[in-house]
Formats: C-alpha cells, structure tokens, sequence
C-alpha cells in the first residue's frame, strides 16, 4: 500500500507483531537511517548491535541498508519483542515495495510470525500454570 504524503514521495507500510509488541513501520526512500518513536534507531534499541541489525536485516538481505530510511512506532512488549517486530515490519513493507522480494525474505524467515505469547493466569493458580503449595496435613 504506498502512499504520498506532504512531500510527494512514495511510502511502503508493514506491520509486525511479537508477543504483545506491535510495531508499525514506514519504509520511505533515503539513506539507511532508523527512527523509532522520533528517536534515532541505536538510542531507542539501547545501542545493543543485536537489535539493530536485526531491525535492518530485511534491507540487507536485499541489498537496499543505504537506499530506505525505517520510521517506526512502536508500543507494547519489552525491547526485544519490539525490536523482532520492527524486523517483520520492515519485511512485509519490503514486499510491498517489490513483490519479487518476497521469496528471499521468506526464506530468512522474516515474514514469519511467532506465535508464543504469555498464557493467561488461571484462576486457582498463582500463575498459568503454577498451583499453591501442596500439604497432605
């Protein structure tokens, strides 16, 4: 779904999910540049290399890291589920981009979404699954 915006240029959008993290990505023509909630990319993701090379993995894999900038919003979650979220994103708004780009994503596993999240609490229990502690007397 591309769409003009203020300044005529063409935006790509995805969205990610990852446990309760959701992430809602832009991917508009520039240099290589990641902004998350108006906060560049390496101070939002705490400076941890894993995070933002992750988050730019899509780019890389198709060779575009200097021609795209990545503007997300992000909420929900931790750190990592965002940061994994970012990375779906930036991948579905990739084969949106071009869809030829999506047999190399897909084969990353970029396009595919984790499942796990936290199971509810129960009621009788003190977690999901942990149960009060047991006495014969």
């Amino acid at each position: 779904m591309q769409s003009g915006d203020q300044s005529n240029r063409v935006v790509y959008w995805g969205t990610g999910r990852r446990k309760r993290s959701v992430a809602r990505v832009r991917v508009v023509p520039g240099s290589g540049n990641v902004t998350v909630n108006g906060k560049p990319g390496d101070l939002y993701l705490q400076f941890n290399p894993k995070y933002i090379s992750g988050a730019k993995a899509p780019l890389e894999v198709l060779g575009l890291e200097n021609d795209y900038d990545i503007l997300v919003n992000a909420h929900g979650g931790g750190v990592t589920g965002q940061a994994e979220a970012i990375r779906m994103g930036v991948a579905r708004a990739l084969c949106e981009l071009a869809p030829e780009n999506r047999g190399p994503l897909k084969a990353e596993g970029y396009l595919t979404r984790d499942p796990r999240a936290k199971e509810r609490k129960k009621y009788g229990l003190k977690k999901a699954r942990k149960a009060p502690q047991f006495s014969k007397r």
